[in-house]
């Protein structure tokens, strides 16, 4: 979610409307494999989630495709997330395999890890705190994943984890029948009713945020361009090679200083290389999301990420500015003899083709590269403008853009939310100050990223 545009009328959310007007690639993908035959195995990071494991693994047996196995990675937790897990894996007989560390060493260790010793064809990474609540989930991505060699990971539509949801997985006849064998296993809805209004408060809040973001930009982004800037992490499946070739390429720089945000990260090194990152919206998870006092943190690792990796990926930000050398490469027709012939025999179709490698990139960037060009843009140019408008005292034009901006995110709301519509938009409004704060905080961001950059030189970044 690093590429949330605070204001609707921004650059980026033109970007995905022209997508939309645009209309999708029409090439008919011929596979060169058939997904049926993939291997696809489930691996759960996971840090005292002992309220939330047992329904991440029910719905997981669920699915309508079934992994191999399914590997916790039990961080150091300090609570019952590994007993709990092995308790209901023997009950319903899931093959579980759980490996418990004696302290926690963070997320990225755990993907890197089975990215090397798996053999895994596909790789699902679902956080501890994660439900999928389409039974297709994990069907519908592998089936996607393999629509071409260039996808590079695939995710669902993520929406917060209500309290009536975590209700009715709680209530469903595996968790309940499980619940009721093991009377000590506690996992029960026990917030005080102060810590349920603080996560309502949050709920509402990405309800409206992530409506507007995975229905309209992420959704135009997909259309213009068959990707997206970066899976969203709690639920997303990858092509491991694709993976184990990351972590083979920038382990020796970076080790595991991934950034703030992992799948950030490497949603763009997958950018880089040419492949993409997709999104399908007919499949849904959810995820449990902070209490409304622990939205800064979040919030922080996901822009500081955001701008961290365009530090380090700075060829793709700099797309929009190489787009001329590629149009006189295409005018002039120069591209290699090798290059051309590839064209003419390629018998294996796919929507979106471009040619891989770090090497195009830096030569003449990636379509993608104008979407991070304009977010970050976005991200430095709107609060500053706004903290200006405020010292200088211009309120009547603070107030005005406010007022037309607010209307025009409403209405949006309201064209997209089929079945709901008056809902959203009251949400909508309701959470225009958490918005516009947002918007606000990440002035601060910015500060911390700058002085890290030129001042303090601490570069060792890391969820």
């Amino acid at each position: 979610m690093a590429t949330t545009p605070y204001f609707v009328l921004s650059p980026s959310t033109v970007l995905s409307l022209l997508g939309l007007m645009h209309g999708p690639d029409r090439t008919v993908p011929t596979p060169a494999e058939d997904w049926r035959e993939a291997v696809v195995d489930v691996v759960i990071p996971a840090l005292n989630e002992e309220e939330y494991i047992v329904l991440a693994l029910a719905s997981i047996a669920r699915q309508t495709l079934q992994p191999r196995k399914v590997i916790l990675v039990d961080d150091g937790s300090r609570d019952n997330t590994a007993e709990y897990a092995r308790k209901f894996g023997a009950f319903i007989g899931l093959e579980l395999e759980v490996i418990k560390r004696a302290r926690p060493i963070g997320k990225t260790p755990t993907v890197k890890r089975e990215s090397r010793e798996d053999d895994a064809d596909v790789e699902l990474i679902l956080d501890g705190d994660t439900v999928f609540e389409s039974d297709n989930y994990i069907e519908r991505l592998v089936q996607e994943l393999y629509q071409g060699v260039g996808i590079a990971s695939a995710c669902g539509v993520i929406l917060p984890m209500r309290m009536r949801d975590r209700q009715d997985y709680l209530e469903a006849p595996r968790v309940a029948a499980f619940l009721q064998q093991h009377p000590d296993v506690r996992i029960g809805i026990f917030n005080s009713q102060w810590q349920r209004l603080m996560r309502g408060i949050t709920n509402m809040y990405r309800g409206v945020l992530y409506m507007f973001l995975q229905r309209f930009v992420y959704h135009g982004q997909m259309v213009f361009f068959g990707s997206i800037v970066n899976p969203v992490g709690c639920a997303v499946a990858y092509r491991r090679k694709y993976v184990r070739e990351l972590f083979d390429r920038f382990e020796p720089e970076l080790g595991d200083d991934l950034t703030n945000s992992e799948d950030i990260f490497m949603g763009f090194a997958f950018l880089e290389q040419g492949y993409r990152n997709i999104q399908l919206t007919d499949v849904v998870a959810r995820s449990v999301e902070p209490e409304v006092d622990n939205l800064p943190s979040q919030l922080y690792m996901w822009s500081s990420s955001f701008l961290q990796s365009c530090f380090y990926f700075d060829d793709l930000i700099r797309s929009p500015l190489k787009a001329i050398k590629r149009g006189l490469l295409h005018r002039r027709k120069q591209a290699s003899p090798e290059e051309q012939e590839g064209r003419e025999k390629r018998r294996i179709k796919e929507a979106y083709r471009q040619r891989f490698g770090v090497e195009h990139t830096e030569l003449y960037g990636r379509p993608m590269g104008w979407v991070l060009m304009l977010s970050l843009v976005e991200k430095i140019f709107f609060p500053t403008v706004l903290i200006i408008l405020m010292v200088i005292g211009a309120w009547h034009p603070l107030g005005l853009t406010v007022v037309i901006e607010t209307l025009i995110s409403l209405a949006i709301l309201g064209v997209i939310s089929q079945g709901q519509r008056l809902e959203m938009v009251l949400k909508g409004l309701l959470v225009t100050p958490l918005r516009y704060a947002s918007l606000l905080f990440d002035a601060v961001t910015i500060g911390r990223f700058a002085g890290d950059l030129w001042f303090t030189k601490k570069r060792e970044w890391r969820k």
